[in-house]
């Protein structure tokens, strides 16, 4: 792991699986058409089902707009289901759009948010008018202060992580830091 912090810290006005007890938390500033994101993806599920109760999963915006064209929109809309739905409904819209990252355009995003029960409609007037584009851009920029230049950038308990990626160093890493914990 790098010394290059996180900023800002976790709060409540991020997007969060867990509670705020669990030993570790894990943060990934994505971008939802990213294929490397994508790639992540099933990854970063499968280190969430291993360590159960024991960590907190924080997913931040990143869209990178200049080369992922609905990338934007995408955040944009799962943060106004956030805000609708609530956590649960963010996470379902979290899924859908990394499991259909190739139909990412306005119509497929209220598809979805249709999906995770919010009204399709208040979403695409929410992204008429751009109710929501300070938030995205926010994650953004305090991505940008925490040192992400690419997607996905992943800290570990507020720290850096450019270790692999693969589920079995994922996980010996957040293990890692549980266990250093659990010592101190």
């Amino acid at each position: 792991m790098s010394s290059r912090p996180l900023a800002p810290p976790v709060t409540e006005r991020d997007h969060v699986h867990g509670s705020d007890a669990a030993e570790v938390t894990l943060i990934e500033y994505g971008d939802f058409e990213c294929p490397y994101c994508g790639m992540a993806y099933p990854i970063l599920k499968r280190v969430q089902e291993r360590l159960g109760a024991r960590l907190r999963f924080v997913f931040r915006n990143f869209p990178l707009g200049e080369i992922h064209l609905h990338a934007q929109h995408a955040a944009e809309a799962a943060v106004s289901v956030a805000s609708r739905g609530g956590p649960a409904a963010f996470w379902a819209m979290h899924d859908l759009l990394f499991e259909h990252q190739h139909a990412l355009d306005d119509a497929s995003l209220a598809q979805y948010a249709a999906s995770t029960g919010v009204d399709p409609e208040a979403v695409l007037e929410d992204l008429r008018e751009g109710r929501y584009a300070r938030l995205v851009r926010e994650s953004f920029m305090g991505g940008i202060r925490s040192g992400v230049n690419g997607t996905p950038t992943l800290f570990i308990d507020g720290i850096r992580y450019d270790g692999p990626r693969d589920e079995a160093t994922l996980v010996a890493a957040l293990e890692l830091v549980t266990d250093e914990a659990g010592v101190r």
